[in-house]
């Protein structure tokens, strides 16, 4: 009986290995809902995940989405996390409905963000909806972000938040105007997932940030991953046609681990 137990254990770690971490199935019990918010004048509307059969305050957990805009990839992201326990809030940088076409529309909204003061005056604000949820323990709060959400997590430590759970970011963007100034103000456990052949990101950007975080003794892990490029964790990020974007499983399900291991030790 133990051998046939093993059996159907490592088919089944098989099957999840070919499929990506974005399209794991959640438990039924996990659902989503739209929350629409105001911020200056400007209507935005965030996705908001939580698993109905867990009961009691549990710790939240904010996205940023990717340079795309919140398309479904973000939400199914929050999905996961309320099927770890976790609430979470992906936040609405470019406003209600809007979502890129192509990467040139992507590059020019993501770009009308690029400065820090509009990013983060835009965190602040979701992490307040986050905290607002009665579902929400406001003491045991973190922070994920992909590619340009990932800079914009980083931003976010740079810029001296204190969250217990820390941030995660996935090939997230590095070079940061705030970096020199910022490192000794991290206070919330940083952990990077960077693809180790990302053209997107130059070796000397990363190194910067690697010398910088590392000199102002920062509270940050820094993990390259052999062979990825920009947008590892994104099923079918190759189908964009931009070189130097793909997805890759093996980083995937690597980062992925990584990330659920590090919340669970911080909000331990």
């Amino acid at each position: 009986m133990k051998q046939l137990i093993s059996i159907f254990a490592l088919v089944f770690a098989v099957q999840c290995a070919s499929v990506p971490t974005a399209q794991l199935p959640v438990k039924s019990s996990v659902s989503g809902t739209p929350v629409e918010y105001k911020l200056d004048g400007k209507t935005y509307e965030g996705f908001l995940a939580v698993d109905s059969s867990v009961t009691g305050k549990r710790p939240g957990i904010l996205v940023i989405h990717e340079w795309w805009g919140l398309n479904d990839y973000p939400k199914q992201r929050a999905k996961q996390l309320a099927d770890l326990g976790y609430v979470a809030f992906v936040m609405d940088v470019y406003g209600k409905g809007i979502i890129a076409k192509d990467h040139v529309e992507a590059g020019k909204l993501s770009g009308a963000n690029g400065d820090p003061k509009v990013m983060l005056k835009k965190i602040y604000k979701a992490l307040e909806i986050l905290k607002s949820n009665p579902n929400v323990d406001t003491s045991k709060i973190g922070a994920i972000g992909y590619c340009f959400g990932g800079g914009g997590v980083i931003e976010l430590a740079l810029d001296g938040a204190d969250l217990r759970g820390g941030v995660v970011s996935f090939h997230g963007m590095l070079g940061s105007k705030n970096l020199a100034s910022g490192a000794k103000k991290i206070k919330s456990k940083v952990l990077v997932h960077h693809g180790a052949d990302d053209p997107f990101i130059p070796k000397t950007v990363v190194d910067t940030f690697i010398k910088t975080v590392t000199d102002a003794k920062a509270p940050v892990t820094f993990i390259s991953h052999p062979g990825a490029v920009h947008g590892f964790t994104r099923p079918g990020a190759e189908g964009h046609g931009l070189p130097g974007l793909a997805y890759n499983e093996k980083a995937d399900y690597a980062s992925f681990d990584s990330m659920k291991a590090f919340f669970a030790a911080n909000f331990k």
